[in-house]
């Protein structure tokens, strides 16, 4: 049975987690806002913003959804009572921030669905089958009712240990925004021989999601493709080749292929691709000094990805 729940803040996350419960016949009790009205998109059953003591008043569980710098100040400025429990739901920000609800005798705890949520309704469709990172006293009352949350709302609960927010944050952004510059790197070079960024997306976009799927179906090392799978050096060396040349008088479209390539030599060899002698091989080119493309240029490799 979960107990009143209460949105602090009326952001995109809020937006987002009230559909979801919406969905699922929880009613969130009370919405505190500086918002004089909720905008289109939020479910009927929604109250109408008030003020954010007000709707603390009102609550036994209460999800707040601030910005991260004002998670602190918004807990000091609110009153609190025993037998409340409060938790914040960003990655990154330790739990110690809830400090003032802790002294006045909440519990306080983390509550971090692992979602994009820029576009509210399309977070709350994909909410099911995501992971949240629960943090709360193990054993605790509010340990079990995040975890009853978490079965509502169809996510995959992991428990986070104290002091652990800010590496689990960082992992979350190698495998979401991170994936953006990689992206932004690929289209740039095709935007050198006259595609533009929207037709290189077009036909990159399918072959990341390919990978992904791999992932899914094969794990990490399973996933591996393209010459460094193969220990196909001549390949290797003409893409090496292709980006000094590209800038001479810059290192940096080269430095961040062999940034990205050299941990593929070990998912690569984890997978059984590449014996040793094969991997040390590849290590040595990416590691080179100078490149040097070997005769017969392209053709030398399978040009197959």
């Amino acid at each position: 049975m979960l107990p009143p729940i209460v949105l602090v803040g009326a952001g995109r996350v809020a937006q987002a987690l009230a559909i979801a419960l919406a969905r699922r016949g929880v009613a969130v009790a009370a919405i505190g806002s500086r918002r004089q009205a909720l905008g289109p998109g939020w479910p009927e059953s929604c109250p109408q913003p008030s003020s954010p003591q007000a709707a603390v008043d009102q609550a036994g569980l209460v999800l707040l959804t601030v910005p991260d710098d004002h998670i602190a100040s918004c807990t000091e400025a609110l009153h609190w009572r025993p037998g409340q429990a409060v938790v914040h739901c960003s990655g990154a920000t330790e739990v110690a921030a809830l400090a003032g609800a802790a002294r006045a005798g909440a519990a306080t705890g983390g509550f971090h669905p692992l979602q994009i949520f820029s576009d509210p309704l399309r977070a709350a469709d994909r909410l099911a089958g995501s992971t949240v990172a629960i943090e709360a006293e193990a054993g605790s009352a509010l340990a079990e009712a995040l975890q009853a949350l978490a079965a509502v709302l169809g996510l995959r609960p992991i428990v986070l240990p104290p002091g652990m927010r800010a590496r689990y944050h960082v992992a979350a952004g190698y495998a979401a925004s991170f994936l953006l510059p990689v992206l932004a790197e690929a289209t740039g070079l095709w935007k050198t021989f006259g595609v533009d960024e929207a037709e290189a997306l077009a036909a990159l976009l399918p072959l990341a999601r390919g990978t992904l799927d791999a992932v899914e179906g094969r794990g990490l090392a399973g996933a591996v493709s393209g010459p460094i799978a193969r220990g196909d050096t001549g390949v290797l060396r003409t893409h090496l080749a292709a980006l000094q040349a590209l800038a001479p008088s810059s290192r940096d479209p080269l430095d961040f292929y062999r940034r990205l390539a050299l941990p593929q030599v070990a998912l690569a060899a984890q997978a059984g691709r590449l014996d040793a002698q094969a991997a040390q091989q590849c290590r040595d080119l990416l590691l080179g000094d100078g490149v040097m493309p070997q005769a017969g240029g392209p053709a030398a490799g399978s040009g197959v990805l």
